[in-house]
């Protein structure tokens, strides 16, 4: 529940700061794939597909439209952290969206268009992670207020 300060600003529920530190780490994350040396093969970047062999890290697999999904959900944790009820919500259903990218990354050749994003296995193996720990964020930091679930 947020408290108001003496400068009068409220502060912020702990799912808040949780959606604000998932969206800059995403807002990070997105800026890092753009950046050659950070991202292997850069000069293999390509806008969408299998075929960019541009790697984050040198693990996973970017494109920059992969990139740009992360600015955006970035953006929109940060935005959503405004309001309890709106940083729970960035955190359950981004969590869920990143649940499906992980069963999609599965079940998808990763040679073929299907895989437009892309993703390869370390991608799926940190779908898998987010997409829980995003959820686990949401439901723990939530429990027992039901103020951040209106």
């Amino acid at each position: 529940m947020a408290t108001p300060t003496n400068t009068g600003t409220a502060t912020r529920t702990n799912v808040q700061k949780a959606s604000l530190a998932v969206g800059a780490v995403f807002l990070l994350v997105g800026v890092l794939g753009f950046v050659p040396g950070i991202t292997g093969n850069y000069d293999q970047l390509h806008f969408a597909g299998h075929h960019s062999e541009a790697l984050l890290l040198g693990l996973f697999q970017v494109s920059a439209l992969h990139n740009i999904v992360h600015l955006l959900f970035g953006v929109a944790g940060i935005v959503l952290a405004r309001t309890a009820s709106g940083a729970r919500s960035f955190l359950l259903y981004g969590g869920i969206i990143y649940l499906v990218l992980f069963v999609y990354g599965l079940v998808i050749p990763q040679d073929t268009a299907g895989n437009f994003v892309p993703v390869n296995g370390a991608d799926n193996i940190l779908h898998l992670l987010l997409g829980v720990g995003m959820v686990a964020l949401a439901l723990v930091l939530t429990k027992g207020h039901a103020k951040a679930r209106a």
